[in-house]
């Protein structure tokens, strides 16, 4: 099975919801992945949730059915901000 990731902002400020701001599989999901360790950009793998978000396109807003798994993601992320020494 190919390597898959997408990327996600959120902007609360001018979004209802996170958006997919990359998503692929194969060559194009190594290049996110990179592109995330370059910029120092935590890391989350989740299976399912990625083939969620995977078919999502560009710019779109995640759907309602993937808040909750979202928001377990942000969450961890600000768990380890908070920990990781500046």
């Amino acid at each position: 099975m190919p390597q898959k990731a997408a990327a996600l902002s959120y902007d609360k400020d001018t979004a209802a919801a996170p958006k997919v701001v990359a998503r692929g599989k194969g060559e194009t999901a190594l290049k996110i992945i990179e592109k995330a360790r370059e910029f120092d950009v935590p890391l989350f793998a989740n299976e399912a949730l990625v083939n969620s978000l995977v078919d999502i396109d560009i710019d779109k807003e995640i759907p309602a059915e993937l808040y909750q798994a979202v928001v377990e993601v942000f969450v961890w992320l600000m768990k380890n901000e908070t920990k990781a020494p500046r």
